[in-house]
């Protein structure tokens, strides 16, 4: 029974192919849990961009919106639990009151910057891609000097949302038991995200705000003329959609784990927008590219936790591991260059709107 396996096995290339499948077959409960949750504030960040440039709004300031509420969710946390302390937490997703006054803070901060954002592209009309950098920019300097004020005390932090527990018969059913286990083993936060994604899909192409929103991203003087107010649903749509940008934040300190760090989004924001734009600026689309690129990143843990044996442990041992840390990026570069040309944007992304004057 084992003379095919071995017997591809002994082949140059293709007996690496064959041994890289089968490990990640004997890794895929790992790799698929982790390549959800690394998706999730990816997914998020790449909804809040679909959303806004679908509105006609191009939000180059995700990573800013995600480290500022990162800082500011976990910072309130640290003050909750100050004044109300730890408290028992509930028995799905741990959750305690500091992390819900956290969460809150995280979303309500992610808004503003988001408010912030949509005055600067929308009413003032500078270029929004220098406004969504100046905001960049902003969110580094000032959560480093805040976190460099408090990095040296000893602070409480609220701890952070826990992940839900899954059935071990749920987890071992035949087949789909290790997609079961990736999409429910995740925080409330990653939970959300599928959820949300299924949302805005439908919200975008089945109703009249999506309608709306389509029409004043693709040709907003139309849209005008037919009643819409592209001015005000532009507003309302980059401050609402700042609070998936937020949420992405929100997990990266409260979720994923119960610290801050400087500069901890790491990309994230960025490697976003590459994900709206490979799924073509669809939440469901977002999704799938945010997985793809996360899968890189689980590749390398698992490499990492548990290296292979034979010929492929022989192959990724020569590999430095900064490359398997870059993996993520490189994909993000080659799936763009390669659809250059082919993803078009709303025709109106980017935009500035002015109304005519009524005389």
């Amino acid at each position: 029974m084992n003379a095919i396996p071995e017997a591809l096995n002994a082949l140059p290339l293709i007996g690496i192919l064959f041994q890289f499948l089968g490990y990640v077959a004997a890794n895929v409960t790992f790799m698929s849990q982790t390549t959800v949750a690394v998706a999730v504030p990816v997914a998020l960040a790449a909804l809040c961009g679909a959303v806004c440039e679908r509105s006609g709004v191009v939000n180059i300031g995700l990573e800013g919106i995600m480290l500022t509420a990162a800082f500011v969710g976990w910072l309130a946390g640290v003050f909750a639990v100050g004044m109300l302390g730890h408290g028992d937490p509930l028995p799905v997703f741990g959750i305690t009151p500091p992390l819900l006054i956290g969460l809150a803070a995280a979303i309500g901060i992610g808004m503003l910057v988001s408010l912030l954002h949509a005055w600067l592209s929308i009413s003032a009309r500078v270029d929004q891609i220098i406004g969504g950098t100046i905001i960049n920019i902003g969110a580094v300097g000032i959560t480093g000097y805040l976190y460099s004020l408090v990095a040296n005390q000893s602070l409480n932090g609220a701890g952070s949302f826990k992940a839900l527990a899954v059935p071990k018969e749920v987890a071992d059913f035949p087949l789909i038991g290790w997609l079961l286990n990736a999409v429910l083993a995740q925080g409330p936060i990653g939970i959300l995200t599928i959820f949300l994604v299924i949302f805005l899909q439908i919200m975008l192409f089945r109703s009249r705000w999506g309608l709306r929103t389509r029409a004043a991203g693709e040709h907003p003087r139309a849209a005008e003329t037919v009643g819409i107010d592209v001015i005000r649903l532009r507003y309302f749509n980059v401050v609402m959609a700042g609070a998936l940008a937020a949420l992405a934040g929100a997990w990266l300190s409260m979720e994923h784990g119960n610290r801050f760090d400087a500069n901890m989004t790491a990309g994230r924001g960025f490697i976003g927008l590459a994900a709206m734009i490979v799924g073509r600026w669809t939440p469901l689309g977002a999704f799938g590219a945010a997985l793809l690129f996360a899968s890189a990143t689980a590749l390398s843990a698992s490499l990492t936790i548990s290296p292979p044996s034979g010929d492929l442990g022989n192959l990724t041992n020569q590999v430095p591991g900064e490359f398997w840390e870059a993996l993520p990026y490189i994909i993000t570069i080659v799936v763009l260059a390669g659809l250059i040309g082919r993803s078009i944007a709303p025709a109106a992304d980017g935009v500035p709107y002015e109304r005519e004057s009524a005389t």
